[in-house]
């Protein structure tokens, strides 16, 4: 039976439909926000996963082009894999609901979002994410929901809730918070170096706002939740726990603390195998509870360090950076680049520059068309001293790219003021912890290493959280055993005026506005320090860029000459850069950017582009190719696509019989325009030729011969009239 549900949210209303559409799925439902609309579907296994090790959820964010009228580019002409920005909010979603499940659970559970209307004035992530903890609530899949979502964009000085698009175009702020009726799950945020009182404001703000959401899915559950399954959920036999939790833990103890990764990982690697050899024998069935058990005790021993000793594993104190050494213009032919490292954490970061034209184009619902600042990461097996087959990037590579990206945007220079397309690539090649800040830390200085006139220098940190009953210890700069093991995984980026990009994930219930202000200020404080080293190693933007980058000069044409420039079918434009060697873009407005590695090459450009657009007057002299051969003379190519005639008489001081004796189509010459008529032009070549020698004497002798004869005729005339 079809119900529908409604409620308002930003002076918007929100409506939800149920009992009509996939109806063989655990729960289903159409969400409408606007004109955006959303199908969301959750679907569970009826059998556990056998002898899996982990809770099997995948969420999916499928973008329909349909939803904003477009046809999918491309030989197939339908949706393929899935765009940037729909792998980013699958991501989204995942973080906000996943803390809410049961980790014991074994079932495969599936939610997928398909979007299939998009009004660009209300969010689709938002009502996506809304909808799919509205989905599993009212389904019979066990969850400790519902969760929701606001977006908060800051309009002069004040916080809007879910921006229309034109808002988000002047916003300093795109923050959105995913939370429960209790507290933050997961925060995800862009700003332009937006001060640390004012984020938090904003992000206990947004959590206010999205109540409305989680009392409709109470409503919705109430009328029409299924009753949950009673599935079975995986934990280890409490008599091995009994057993092997304390022998664990005691050998653990032993070896935990160095500050060498590697080393720690091989020796609770040996301490693993030392234990499941003790026990294997009496429970040979049970290999799968010993590892789990074992982990648990690692858990355990390194969060009883931190929060009751104030020993973290490496013998930092709580709020110690590790060691950091950068290094700029590593790469000997890359545009720029540098090398970071902290600790055992090291990626290097290489930029490109290249023509405005080569900027990615964003084939998505959403409303960017292009960009021209990209920031990539990859994360090789290498990186953690492990093989492993190399893929095109996952959800987390694409992630960790993006957050980086996001991070710099508020820095990079406009067009107008750096007209090239900008590719960062951060290759991690050592991990252990916090990869993603060191890219933001490494691009920062391989931009500045490019001459890449960036308005501040970015940093990143990533913060952790232990929260142990009434006890909570916030961690500074964590590393890998630290964000597994730990609470919250909280990385900031930002220049030293404000933050520039937050990504924030919660393993628990949620955290308080104690707890998020602390984490806060303390970011800012290591994200300061860590700015200070690397601009020890560049204190700012190179003023040379790399012999081996691309020069851009750039020009302004009237609009009404682009098409001269670019000729018919761009003939012209074509040849220019045939002739020269450079790169050219036009932009609507009549800019033009010459690119080329070759100065002398630009300024040829810049002067045939100059000549085009060039107004021809009498008087003028140009340089062109005979493009054809009439009796009565020869056709030159002007400027703009023009030709002009060189009339037979013109040629040549000398009589000219024939026209091929002294011009054949495709010769190059110069001639000088004598006359403008109706829009043609009338050439002459004789007139920039010396005259040759003789001739000049015979000329004045022929002249004077005339005049003499011009005197008799007068004399004649007059006396024939007397």
């Amino acid at each position: 039976m079809t119900q529908i549900f409604k409620t308002m949210l930003a002076g918007r209303e929100v409506t939800v439909e149920t009992g009509t559409l996939a109806q063989q799925t655990n729960g289903s439902a159409f969400v409408s926000y606007g004109d955006t609309q959303i199908l969301i579907t959750a679907c569970m296994s009826k059998e556990p996963k056998s002898n899996a090790d982990f809770f099997p959820l995948s969420v999916n964010y499928e973008e329909k082009l349909y939803s904003v009228g477009k046809i999918p580019g491309g030989f197939l002409k339908r949706e393929g894999k899935a765009s940037e920005q729909a792998t980013l909010h699958s991501r989204l979603i995942d973080r906000a609901l996943r803390p809410l499940f049961d980790k014991g659970c074994r079932n495969d559970v599936q939610v997928i979002a398909t979007v299939m209307s998009v009004d660009h004035d209300n969010a689709p992530e938002i009502a996506a994410l809304f909808g799919c903890s509205l989905a599993v609530c009212i389904s019979d899949i066990p969850f400790d929901g519902p969760v929701a979502a606001v977006n908060i964009g800051l309009v002069d000085g004040q916080f809007v809730v879910n921006p229309t698009s034109a808002q988000r175009e002047v916003s300093a702020l795109d923050l959105t918070v995913a939370g429960t009726e209790d507290a933050v799950l997961m925060v995800e945020a862009g700003a332009n170096e937006v001060d640390e009182e004012t984020m938090i404001k904003a992000i206990l703000f947004a959590q206010q706002e999205l109540q409305p959401l989680i009392q409709l899915q109470k409503e919705v559950v109430a009328a029409v939740g299924k009753e949950k399954a009673d599935i079975p959920y995986y934990r280890p036999l409490a008599e091995i726990e009994e057993k092997v939790f304390p022998v664990s833990y005691d050998k653990l103890k032993e070896v935990i603390v160095t500050d060498d990764k590697v080393l720690r990982n091989d020796l609770i690697d040996a301490a693993r195998a030392e234990v499941k050899e003790m026990f294997i024998e009496e429970y040979p069935e049970n290999a799968m509870d010993i590892d789990e058990v074992f982990t648990k005790a690692l858990k355990k021993l390194i969060r009883n360090m931190i929060t009751f000793e104030n020993v973290r594993p490496d013998g930092r104190k709580i709020t110690e950076i590790r060691k950091i050494t950068c290094e700029a213009g590593r790469l000997r032919r890359a545009h720029g680049s540098a090398v970071f490292t902290r600790g055992q954490t090291q990626v290097l970061s290489a930029v490109t520059l290249g023509q405005l034209r080569e900027e990615q184009i964003l084939d998505g619902v959403g409303e960017e068309e292009s960009k021209r600042y990209i920031h990539h990461y990859n994360f090789p097996p290498y990186s953690t001293g492990e093989t492993g087959a190399l893929r095109s990037p996952g959800r987390r590579e694409i992630g960790h790219g993006a957050l980086a990206e996001r991070a710099l945007l508020p820095v990079i220079p406009s067009a107008e003021e750096f007209p090239y397309t900008i590719r960062v690539v951060s290759e991690v090649l050592s991990s252990n912890g916090s990869t993603s800040q060191a890219s933001v830390c490494g691009s920062t200085l391989s931009l500045m290493d490019a001459g890449v006139p960036i308005k501040a220098a970015v940093a990143g940190i990533a913060m952790g959280l232990i929260k142990e009953e009434d006890s909570v210890v916030v961690l500074s700069d964590i590393q890998g055993l630290e964000d597994f093991y730990g609470d919250m995984d909280f990385k900031v980026a930002g220049t030293s005026r404000g933050i520039t990009a937050i990504q924030m994930d919660i393993k628990i219930h949620g955290i308080d506005e104690q707890i998020l202000t602390q984490a806060l200020h303390q970011a800012k404080e290591g994200r300061m320090f860590i700015m200070g080293k690397m601009l020890e190693t560049l204190p700012e933007p190179r003023t040379e860029m790399s012999p081996y980058a691309p020069r851009v000069i750039s020009m302004q044409i009237p609009v009404d000459k682009i098409r001269e420039v670019i000729g018919t079918g761009g003939k012209v434009i074509n040849q220019i850069i045939a002739d020269t060697g450079v790169k050219i873009d036009i932009t609507d407005d009549g800019m033009v950017y010459i690119m080329s590695v070759d100065m002398a090459g630009a300024e040829k450009a810049k002067a045939i582009i100059e000549d085009i657009i060039r107004e021809i007057e009498v008087g003028d002299i140009y340089t062109g190719k005979i493009t054809r051969i009439l009796p009565i003379g020869a056709f030159m190519e002007l400027p703009g696509g023009k030709e002009g005639l060189i009339h037979i008489s013109k040629i040549a001081h000398e009589r000219v019989e024939v026209v091929e004796d002294y011009l054949k189509v495709g010769d190059i010459t110069t001639a000088k325009v004598i006359e403008i008529k109706q829009g043609k032009y009338d050439l002459s070549r004789k007139a920039l030729l010396p005259v040759p020698e003789g001739m000049e004497a015979e000329k004045k002798n022929n002249n004077r011969n005339n005049n003499r004869n011009r005197n008799n005729n007068k004399n004649n005339n007059k006396k024939d009239n007397e």
